[in-house]
């Protein structure tokens, strides 16, 4: 298993050759008392970075995508032992005009509960080979993102037919809606 830092991008066949479906695994503990509710989602972008449609994109409420790429294991409101979220990623599925599966995480109604991940411990990423269900890396969020209540916390892009992890970590203020912004995704609209 390899342990990964801000801005390192891994090859992901170097660390494992030969793999079909990834699970990407959120966890996180809050010592505190208070409950914090972290969410994982994932936007399937192209390689110009942007949104074919609503549908490459899964979060709590949209728990698989139209293409069969990726699906959301469900919401956990409080964190905990181990993965607390998964999003399961089909890579032989992946359809050629994707380049990038960009995973964020976000702190359901931070701002309304004041809450940032200066106090949520051990929050993590991993990638596991969903054949074996062997962990084959990991990063972990540091204190870095203190008074940010989203994080663009990795990519998984592609460069050369080659599919690279790159630990993105990029603290962002607002809440899911901020990041679809981004994308130019609004998420009210069906």
């Amino acid at each position: 298993m390899s342990i990964v830092q801000r801005d390192q991008k891994v090859k992901l066949s170097d660390l494992l050759p030969n793999y079909d479906v990834l699970k990407i695994g959120l966890g996180w503990k809050v010592d505190s008392g208070e409950n914090f509710d972290l969410d994982a989602s994932a936007f399937m972008l192209t390689h110009t970075n942007e949104v074919r449609n609503k549908k490459d994109f899964v979060f709590y409420n949209n728990l698989s995508d139209i293409s069969g790429v990726l699906q959301h294991s469900g919401d956990n409101l409080t964190g905990g032992e181990g993965d607390c979220e998964q999003i399961t990623v089909n890579m032989k599925s992946v359809p050629p005009e994707i380049g990038h599966i960009t995973f964020v995480v976000t702190i359901f109604e931070a701002l309304e509960r004041q809450q940032t991940f200066g106090r949520v411990d051990e929050a993590y990423i991993r990638v596991v080979d969903a054949k074996t269900d062997k962990e084959i890396l990991r990063y972990n969020l540091e204190k870095e993102f203190y008074s940010a209540t989203s994080v663009v916390i990795a990519d998984i892009v592609k460069f050369n037919n080659e599919w690279y992890f790159d630990a993105v970590g990029v603290p962002f203020s607002g809440g899911l809606q901020a990041i679809a912004n981004d994308f130019d995704l609004d998420l009210a609209k069906k």
